[in-house]
């Protein structure tokens, strides 16, 4: 009489018992997880719960202190990404992995190009890329550097290098973080493409409704070990949330009773090439307002614009009634404005730093005296603000790139609060971050409402826009196509219906 192991098929991928730690920190301890041919399996837990870890691990970038991995039933050692490659493994990390003077042809295929009589053929490269995009239904500049696309575009590159590697699993770690609900959908179409191929599909996504929507099963780790492990028919959002955070959370976007006030930041005729054109606004004291629309419609560079990043080509900004013409951030973060950006790796922190440097480094005037930083006013100032938004921080002199990326965007929160800014852009606040962050940060953000803040919100999260904002602005190719002042009433057709006009 065979066992009923016997009768079950033989799982695509394993990983069993693995265990790892880092100084200070133990991220994994004994978590186990498998994969089945064609299955999507979503990967979650809230931030420095050991996904990102995990991923590393079966990508070959990390080594584990204990465990083992099997593909087909074959252990196998993944001791470099190279050697996980080989076996069909392709992850697409949350933290892109491209070269940034590379464009985009050049990133896919580094390391495999075809050649011929000792020559790279590009022409092959070009059309194999355009194939790779067109598949993904994105158009890609082929020619810029990377470092010139936008956080999205960078995103789409990653996905098609992963697909050019024939995988037989394929990780996605926060793949649609960046992404608005339209190309969510096709990002979508493209999973069910791998999984009628056979391809299994390792998905982790902070937002939940894609957890239903895409997966078949859902694995939870919870500080560092496995906690669940559930087909998705049967299971509730609150079930899920309850499993990951370890309590019950009731709502997912908290109540707010401000009183809104005059207006304090006022845009005027903001244009810069077509990126920008014609945009006017004003935001008003306690008023959240939200900048939405697709990819490339304009709203980071609208927000670069106010902060002094980019200089407009023509149009006035006021802050309380004085103009504002930054030409610098330094110059912006003087006049009261603070910008939490898109890309919290590459404009919001120095990696290499320690976190307590990066929450002092738009403070200084008034942590400094006679040229020296009060390290123990540093301490203390960021201490108050580990506990206020619990950082999940060893010590203040971890180095931030070894956080997770919802403590990454802690980090950089911190350091804009203590800034008592007037006027706060939030730029994708909750990018990358668990259901638990995301609940403090909109507690932040009402706060600061609260306390007469200008407050302007961009977002791609249209569950986030329509829970949060106030007053809803949507652009289109770089003009303001429509306002929504009925928040209550209104619905995310309502605001696709105007980010296409």
């Amino acid at each position: 009489m065979p066992s009923p192991d016997m009768n079950q098929p033989r799982p695509l991928l394993e990983m069993r018992g693995v265990s790892k730690s880092f100084p200070g920190v133990q991220a994994l301890q004994e978590v186990s997880l498998t994969l089945g041919r064609g299955e999507v399996l979503a990967l979650l837990g809230e931030n420095g719960a050991g996904k990102s870890t995990l991923m590393k691990i079966l990508g070959g970038a990390h080594r584990p202190d204990a465990g083992e991995i099997r593909l087909d039933g074959d252990r196998v050692e993944m001791d470099s990404p190279h050697t996980a490659q080989a076996l069909g493994i392709a992850v697409i990390y949350q933290e892109f992995n491209l070269v940034p003077g590379l464009n985009a042809v050049e990133n896919i295929f580094l390391g495999r190009e075809p050649v011929r009589a000792g020559f790279v053929r590009k022409g092959e490269e070009r059309e194999r890329a355009r194939a790779l995009f067109r598949r993904l239904e994105v158009a890609v500049d082929l020619d810029m550097p990377c470092r010139r696309l936008t956080v999205a575009q960078q995103q789409v590159v990653e996905i098609a290098k992963a697909l050019s590697l024939n995988a037989r699993a394929v990780v996605m770690d926060e793949p649609s973080a960046t992404l608005t609900t339209r190309e969510v959908e096709k990002l979508f179409a493209l999973v069910r493409e791998l999984q009628s191929q056979g391809i299994g599909v390792i998905y982790i996504s902070h937002r939940l409704e894609e957890v239903f929507a895409i997966a078949d099963r859902v694995t939870v780790l919870r500080d560092g070990r496995h906690v669940a492990d559930r087909p998705v028919p049967g299971l509730t959002r609150a079930e899920i949330i309850r499993l990951m955070v370890g309590r019950d959370l009731k709502d997912e976007f908290p109540a707010r009773q401000v009183r809104i006030g005059a207006p304090r930041l006022r845009v005027r005729h903001l244009c810069r090439g077509r990126q920008v054109r014609d945009v006017s606004f004003e935001v008003k004291a306690g008023e959240v307002l939200a900048l939405t629309g697709l990819i490339g419609a304009g709203r980071t560079e609208t927000a670069r614009l106010i902060f002094g990043a980019d200089r407009p080509e023509s149009g006035e900004m006021e802050l309380d009634g004085r103009r504002l013409a930054p030409r610098a951030p330094r110059e912006a973060i003087a006049s009261g404005v603070g910008f939490l950006p898109e890309d919290r790796k590459a404009q919001g922190l120095v990696l290499a730093h320690s976190v307590r440097e990066n929450f002092g480094l738009p403070n200084l005037d008034w942590l400094c005296r006679r040229g020296f930083v009060r390290a123990e006013a540093e301490r203390e100032a960021f201490g108050r603000f580990v506990s206020q938004l619990r950082i999940k921080v060893p010590h203040q002199e971890q180095r931030a790139r070894n956080l997770s990326g919802g403590n990454q965007q802690k980090v950089v929160l911190a350091k804009w609060l203590a800034r008592q800014c007037e006027v706060l852009i939030f730029d994708e606040p909750t990018r990358g971050v668990d259901v638990g962050a995301k609940f403090e940060i909109y507690q932040l953000i009402n706060e600061l409402a609260a306390q007469g803040k200008a407050i302007l919100m961009i977002s791609s999260e249209l569950p986030e826009v329509l829970g949060m904002a106030d007053r809803i602005l949507v652009m289109h190719e770089g003009r303001i196509t429509g306002e929504i002042r009925d928040v209550r009433g209104a619905t995310q057709e309502d605001i696709l219906e105007l980010a296409v006009k």
